[in-house]
């Protein structure tokens, strides 16, 4: 490919984001199934972390070291609360929900969010939530 007509990400776009997880083989398990049903692929892989690249950006999950996740994580303390991601449609998030729920997952704040804007919130190991769409609909993952 001639790189003189590659096209550069846009100023301010996000480059990537450095999640540091309390158990990659649980994180792997949930994450790396909901992100390639949202577009992304294995980008880099080694022995304490992956990512999982999207057009320009890329996730990465790497194992913390023990004694750094002896704090735990609470999404409303200092530090990141959620993370969002775009759905091509209603369907999508819906079948989205529905991969959550049969993979042993639990919708949390469901009756709260019967409307508005389709929320999925879930929380793996790096206990991070996750939003999908345009209607609102929560789910957390353990």
């Amino acid at each position: 490919m001639d790189s003189s007509k590659e096209t550069a990400p846009p100023s301010g776009g996000l480059h990537h984001v450095e999640l540091y997880v309390s158990d990659l083989k649980a994180s792997i398990r949930f994450w790396e199934p909901l992100l390639k049903k949202l577009g992304y692929a294995e980008f880099q892989k080694w022995d304490q972390g992956v990512s999982y690249l999207h057009s320009t950006t890329y996730i990465v999950f790497v194992q913390a070291e023990d004694g750094y996740g002896d704090a735990g994580y609470h999404r409303e303390r200092v530090g990141l609360n959620h993370l969002a991601f775009h759905a091509a449609s209603r369907g999508q998030v819906d079948e989205l929900t529905d991969w959550v729920r049969t993979n042993g997952y639990r919708v949390l704040y469901e009756d709260r969010h019967p409307f508005a804007v389709v929320m999925i919130v879930m929380r793996s190991s790096v206990r991070i939530g996750s939003y999908q769409g345009r209607d609102r609909r929560t789910v957390t993952i353990p």
